[in-house]
């Protein structure tokens, strides 16, 4: 059989000419009217047992043509693409050429590809990643926060302080118009700046139980919300109850009744060991993240439009279901940050490009180091998947059967990175010191 011819159009899309022999044109032919012939009726012929020159007196041979060329053109097509050993991103587009006296009969397939990316030495890459270093103070804060989420909240009969969870009905005005999502009734909120409009805390600070107060806040010069942004408030609240935060005690019983521990000082080793595995896998993260700068930096990799669009796709349907979440429509959305789905998508498409060159220099990595994920691999991650959403393990399969392919090459990249972070040369930025930390909060 003759061999396929390729000719590179660009870096990442190849047109290839792929010949046929005369057996497989011919077999393809003839299952083609087979089937063709089983849809057709001839009156003195039962379907399927027309003979073929009357098939083609009767329809012409452009139907068996078409049948015959969707059914070898795939397979031909495979045998053309495992022979240039590429890697389709997308379908190609696959036409019959002209009949040439003396050739064979030819397909033109043209198609973009994964492009062949030369890593040079990747294992080894040097890279300054700060310490990391979990303090006392940071046991302390996770302690501190660890019984306040197991505080409980006591009514008093006293003005409203910082810190307080208060009942409250409130109404916004901007130059003298209520303004969408500037009311509420009876709605509980704890008295803290930083969760709302600066000043709206402060304003309710002092006021007693039934109490009526009119202050006027600022919305900030970059709020979310374009149209508020940088303009005056007047603010009615009216405060129905305060309570206070009761966090309990620290001491050999809490401890006791939040975990495993024993004792107090028990549970703060226990947290410790949280903390430094958490800020450890936040240093993991940080060295990938340096060594993919530092090969993206220096290879030279073009990048399949189709790839780059169909990332683009996932980052503007991870923003549409982001804003559900908030509550609001995909087009409400685009409206408060002043952009159209157009130019969200020309934004994206730059960290786009960036993320699939990322995932190309990946799975290169991984077919030079054989890298693949194993049934055991497999089974674990669909476990892990089955426990957060609260599934069985089988269950979890059946709904992931359809992007089984999706969860292995995730199972790979993780791997891959993990091999390029175990053997990165980790240094300290210079003057480094335990003030100089990856966060681990």
């Amino acid at each position: 059989m003759n061999a396929s011819t390729l000719t590179r159009l660009e870096p990442t899309r190849v047109e290839l000419e792929i010949p046929l022999t005369a057996d497989e044109v011919d077999a393809a032919r003839q299952r083609a009217f087979s089937r063709l012939s089983r849809k057709v009726k001839l009156p003195g012929f039962r379907p399927g047992k027309i003979p073929r020159r009357l098939f083609e007196q009767t329809y012409g041979t452009d139907a068996i043509e078409s049948e015959a060329l969707d059914d070898v053109a795939p397979v031909a097509y495979a045998r053309a693409m495992r022979e240039h050993d590429l890697d389709p991103v997308d379908r190609p587009t696959i036409e019959l050429l002209p009949e040439e006296e003396g050739k064979p009969t030819r397909l033109k397939a043209t198609v973009e590809v994964r492009p062949r990316i030369e890593l040079g030495e990747y294992k080894g890459v040097a890279v300054e990643v700060p310490l990391v270093v979990v303090t006392e103070a940071d046991v302390e804060a996770a302690v501190q926060a660890f019984a306040r989420e197991r505080a409980t909240l006591v009514p008093v009969e006293r003005p409203a302080r910082l810190g307080d969870v208060v009942t409250i009905d409130y109404e916004g005005r901007i130059e003298g118009d209520v303004f969408e999502g500037g009311t509420a009734e009876r709605q509980e909120a704890e008295l803290v700046e930083e969760r709302f409009i600066p000043g709206f805390a402060h304003g309710i600070s002092g006021m007693s139980n039934g109490e009526t107060k009119t202050f006027e806040v600022s919305f900030p010069a970059d709020y979310a919300k374009t149209e508020y942004a940088g303009k005056a408030a007047s603010f009615t609240v009216t405060l129905h109850e305060v309570k206070e935060i009761d966090v309990p005690a620290l001491d050999d019983e809490f401890a006791k009744s939040v975990s495993e521990s024993q004792s107090l000082e028990d549970l703060r080793v226990e947290i410790r060991k949280r903390l430094e595995a958490v800020a450890e896998g936040r240093r993991r993260r940080a060295i990938g993240n340096a060594v993919m700068e530092h090969l993206l930096g220096r290879l030279e990799i073009p990048v399949p439009q189709g790839l780059v669009e169909r990332e683009v796709e996932s980052m503007i349907a991870e923003t549409a279901q982001r804003a559900r979440r908030a509550g609001i429509g995909f087009d409400e959305y685009l409206a408060r940050i002043g952009a159209t789905e157009e130019t969200l998508r020309a934004k994206y498409r730059e960290d786009a490009a960036t993320q699939v060159k990322g995932t190309l220099v990946l799975e290169a990595v991984a077919k030079a180091e054989g890298i693949e994920a194993s049934p055991a691999e497999v089974r674990e991650e669909i476990e892990v998947l089955a426990q957060r959403y609260d599934q069985s393990p089988q269950r979890m399969r059946e709904a992931l059967a359809s992007s089984m392919s999706s969860l292995k090459e995730g199972i790979v990249r993780s791997k891959t990175l993990d091999l390029l972070v175990d053997h990165a040369k980790v240094g300290a930025p210079p003057g480094d010191s335990s003030d100089a930390k990856v966060k681990i909060g």
